[in-house]
């Protein structure tokens, strides 16, 4: 392990080197080249990775160096075999990395567990297709099945798989929203109507200043950076707020600029950068309208206009009077102690906010992962009522999500708590009745595994054992199942946690050309901005056994229900009859085979960036709270005459959720090792402990359950003290499952309680060519 400092900026040269990198290792460079190519461009398919919008610019690369190494990944000549799978048993493959089995290749046959061997083998599609309707088929209950989706699902596997569900019997859809950005939907749906940001990415081109919350795009969504240095050099300020310090948002060298990568030159991205405490941001927030609050209330008594816009204000708000009254009752003290700001910075960040006629405010979920994020996301839109941040070009507010189609799944349908509307349009079209009681989210189902309830799990894509919290307790809800079943396209850690009975069924990939009766097919996804475009993949390779999403559930269902309520087969003989029923049934979607053919595709609309709110009182509604009285509850500070700190977990550059793809996080000038622990030195001065020196981490929580981690290296980095970062999936087994966000059940990942030990694990080095 090598730790050194990263003295460049983002992107530029080191970006190019490790694209080319991870060109060699997908063992198919030329072929790959030319995928890359088609990345994000009209007839090509959409980037696998995160869901950053595209410009309008022609001529232009359109992949970022994470995007590549997406790309490169799913490309990969090497396949998971049934070869491979008699050679390695599953107790075995269960002790090797995470990394390890995802470089093993791409998954090319549906596969079996068989217990009394330990190992995976052959089976035929309609013999799966039948194990798994039989299972379904006998359940006391639709409501014993869980149906998991990953961000990566296609609008049409989504609609398929919740049409299947629910034609069923049941909304049991825990998904990977559910895990990172549900308290944005929760917050925005109440506070103006819509549970999605307001912003098209051309309004990036207007904003006079762009608010940054929580959020390391150089690692998660690197093409945000090209968007965000466009608007530094036209003079826009960046204000970020984030407690760690990431080097994308400090400045960046664009591969797509000559004069740059020919002069070593970078651009700034952030004009001002705040480190708040874990949590913090609410206050800050609380904070910044304070001291607007002060000078508006300056300016009436010297006979001048408001500084707010009150205009806005009395067409299009209700609730302002009692919000401001809670922030007049919040003291500069408590916000202070909470942020971790002075009270300078915050009246200093206030003053830009308020010289900004357009702004934009954007976050991730260094905002979203705490047991107050609804509220922290509700006092952000506050902030931008007070100003008329909403219905004007160059302001609005901005989730980021993470999956390339995270949002489109829950356009689709993948929603526990489905609207009257949407059932009544199911029931219109299909002619049944859906089930309009409230499923499980992926905290809730976790819990019904393990208490013998639910005996089905079925995970359309992702990785459900190593991103959701809890690991050993989740772990254990899968073995309960009578069946689990997962939609691959790579080995996973979840394929090895076997329920009694156990599928795993390769699929295809964005990238492949997915050939159907009447040829080739597309797809469709949303990105952030509710643009829906299609993807049709380009890679002409062995594909085995693949089929599309779509096509499995189709399969499954077909099995399972017969021909009810729709043929199911027949539809996947041609997407555009999938569309077809989409359009029927999703508002926006009207004509969507035509709208489909426009270049870049087409935009959804938002009603609230048109000045309508789908509130109950028909008007956008300031939300009050109070700030959290504690950023760590008492209770648990309780639990320890140790220090107790504040854990958040994190990506590493090479990285996208789950998926490891190598072991350098190059902005954080870290090499060779993912089990450390970021820190600030005089935090461990104070421990007597030294940098380099291994620590167990152990967590707090009421349950009284041990959650610990050992063997951690630790790294003196630019964080607030009482702050530790790491990353995940390695820490995840310290969230406790009862650890979740109010309203949103969000795992609290950015706010875990922890205590430190020095550790009896010895310096260790991972043999990185035994990969």
């Amino acid at each position: 392990m090598t730790i050194k400092q990263y003295k460049g900026s983002a992107g530029g040269w080191g970006a190019l080197a490790s694209t080319t990198r991870h060109l060699v290792k997908s063992e198919n460079v030329t072929r790959n080249i030319r995928n890359l190519l088609k990345t994000n461009q009209d007839h090509g398919f959409d980037c696998p990775g995160c869901a950053w919008g595209e410009s309008e610019e022609p001529g232009r690369f359109r992949f970022c160096e994470n995007g590549a190494k997406a790309v490169n990944w799913e490309a990969t000549s090497r396949r998971v075999t049934p070869e491979f799978f008699a050679q390695y048993p599953v107790g075995w493959l269960q002790q090797q990395s995470d990394y390890f089995l995802e470089y093993q290749g791409r998954l090319s046959h549906p596969v079996r567990y068989n217990a009394q061997t330990d190992h995976y083998e052959a089976i035929s599609w309609d013999d799966a297709f039948a194990l798994i309707a039989d299972h379904l088929n006998t359940l006391e209950s639709p409501d014993q099945a869980e149906f998991y989706t990953s961000g990566r699902a296609s609008n049409e596997a989504a609609f398929l798989y919740q049409l299947f569900a629910r034609a069923y019997g049941t909304n049991n859809f825990p998904d990977c929203s559910n895990m990172c950005h549900e308290a944005s939907g929760v917050a925005l749906k109440q506070s103006i109507g819509v549970g999605k940001g307001t912003v098209r990415i051309e309004d990036f081109d207007q904003a006079d200043a762009i608010f940054v919350f929580g959020q390391n795009p150089g690692t998660n969504h690197p093409r945000m950076l090209d968007t965000l240095r466009k608007a530094a050099r036209r003079g826009a300020a960046i204000v970020t707020m984030n407690p760690l310090k990431e080097r994308g948002l400090e400045r960046f060298t664009n591969p797509q600029s000559p004069a740059e990568m020919l002069t070593g030159g970078a651009t700034r991205i952030s004009s001002h950068y705040f480190t708040p405490k874990l949590g913090g941001d609410m206050a800050v927030v609380r904070g910044m309208v304070k001291s607007l609050l002060e000078t508006d209330k300056t300016e009436m008594l010297a006979g001048r206009p408001s500084i707010f816009d009150q205009d806005f204000i009395q067409a299009h708000t209700t609730g302002m009077t009692q919000y401001l009254t809670e922030v007049e009752q919040t003291d500069w003290s408590a916000i202070v102690e909470q942020s971790g700001l002075s009270q300078d910075d915050i009246e200093y960040a206030a003053n830009l906010y308020r010289q900004s006629e357009r702004v934009i405010i954007t976050w991730a979920m260094g905002l979203t992962q705490h047991k107050h994020s609804v509220n922290t996301i509700q006092e952000i839109t506050n902030l931008q009522l007070l100003f008329g941040q909403f219905g004007k070009p160059g302001a609005g507010v901005c989730p980021v999500r993470g999956h390339s189609n995270v949002q489109g799944d829950r356009t689709m349908g993948i929603n526990e708590k489905p609207a009257p509307a949407f059932n009544q349009a199911i029931e219109a079209t299909f002619g049944f009745s859906p089930p309009t009681q409230h499923g499980h989210n992926t905290v809730h189902a976790i819990k019904a595994m393990l208490a013998g309830e639910s005996k089905v799990f079925i995970g359309l894509g992702g990785n459900f054992a190593s991103a959701t919290p809890d690991t050993r307790l989740t772990q254990q809800a899968l073995s309960n199942c009578n069946l689990t079943v997962n939609i691959a396209t790579k080995l996973n850690r979840t394929h090895l946690i076997t329920g009694k009975d156990s599928l795993i069924l390769p699929c295809l990939g964005r990238t492949d050309i997915d050939l159907q009766k009447n040829g080739p097919q597309s797809v469709t996804v949303e990105d952030s901005f509710s643009m829906v475009h299609a993807s049709g993949g380009v890679v002409e390779s062995d594909t085995g056994e693949m089929r599309s999403e779509p096509a499995i559930i189709a399969g499954i269902a077909q099995a399972t229900l017969g021909k009810q309520p729709v043929d199911w087969l027949k539809l996947t003989e041609d997407y555009d009859r999938i569309r077809e029923l989409i359009a029927d049934v999703i508002p926006g979607f009207s004509d969507m085979n035509q709208k489909l053919k426009q270049p870049g595709g087409f935009y959804l609309g938002n009603s609230a960036a048109e000045r309508i709110w789908h509130t109950d009182s028909r008007k956008a509604e300031f939300k009050t709270h109070p700030l959290p009285e504690h950023l760590l509850a008492a209770n648990l500070r309780q639990l320890s005459e140790d220090p107790v700190f504040v854990l958040q977990t994190v990506r590493s550059h090479d990285q996208y959720n789950t998926t490891i793809y190598g072991f350098e996080d190059r902005y954080r000038g870290i090499s060779g090792e993912r089990k450390v622990l970021m820190m600030n030195p005089a935090d461990i001065e104070a421990l007597g402990l030294n940098v380099g020196d291994r620590v167990d981490v152990t967590s707090l929580a009421a349950d009284g359950i041990e959650r610990q981690v050992k063997g951690f290296k630790l790294i003196g980095y630019d964080i607030p003290a009482g702050n530790l970062a790491a990353y995940f999936p390695e820490t995840n087994p310290l969230v406790a499952l009862d650890s979740k966000g109010d309203l949103s059940d969000t795992p609290i990942s950015k706010a875990i309680p922890v205590i430190l030990k020095a550790s009896q694990i010895h310096d260790e080095r991972i043999d990185l060519a035994s990969y």
